[in-house]
């Protein structure tokens, strides 16, 4: 195997984990609802995420600058959008009931919708398109005339999925110590920030056409 390409792979890798692993909306989500509905539900809640990454490193890899730019500049209808979305789930999750025990999600539709909710919302975050972008500028110099693009979006894909594989195992192995009292406060908790981010979303917009 071309040693140029496993370095494209791991240096594409390194930039989904680098976007993945601040704590956001997206991360919040996925440990509420690993604790809430299991293991799978938290996987794949993440991997919508992983998705929405790897679309992007495939704007970057195949140089689809026009793309790019249309994105950055659909900023201000994503961030309303975004917004919207945010704080839907908040209420969602402020509403959510919690049993004695955990009912694991395992039905295939429904794992479906959690994950193309989470690649929507990953979308339709500006700051998920900003920081990205600039991630790539930084570690890829060199990426976007890489032999196979192909291989910068697998990394890409990699390196955010693996982080969500790890996040959610661990929470989902210590799920059993939290009690019902403690997940309900994490599900208000959870809520609350939600919206947070929600509101702070629109502030900033505000900020960027009001300077």
């Amino acid at each position: 195997m071309d040693a140029t390409l496993i370095a494209v792979f791991f240096k594409a890798a390194l930039v989904g984990l680098l976007i993945a692993a601040p704590v956001g909306p997206i991360g919040l989500l996925t440990m509420q609802r690993t604790l809430q509905r299991g293991w799978l539900a938290g996987l794949a809640t993440g991997m919508g995420a992983a998705l929405a990454d790897a679309l992007y490193g495939a704007i970057g890899a195949f140089g689809v600058s026009w793309l790019t730019r249309a994105l950055v500049q659909a900023q201000t209808p994503l961030a309303l959008g975004g917004g919207a979305m945010l704080l839907y789930l908040a209420w969602k999750t402020w509403q959510a009931p919690v049993a004695e025990r955990v009912a694991p999600a395992s039905d295939a539709r429904d794992l479906m919708g959690l994950t193309a909710g989470t690649f929507l919302l990953t979308l339709a975050n500006p700051t998920t398109i900003i920081s990205f972008i600039a991630v790539f500028g930084s570690l890829g110099g060199g990426l976007q005339h890489a032999p196979s693009p192909l291989w910068m979006v697998a990394g890409v894909l990699a390196g955010s999925a693996a982080w969500w594989l790890a996040l959610t195992t661990v929470i989902a192995w210590q799920r059993h110590r939290v009690t019902p009292a403690a997940r309900v406060l994490i599900n208000r908790a959870s809520a609350l920030l939600l919206a947070g981010f929600a509101l702070w979303q629109w502030l900033s917009l505000w900020r960027s056409l009001h300077p």
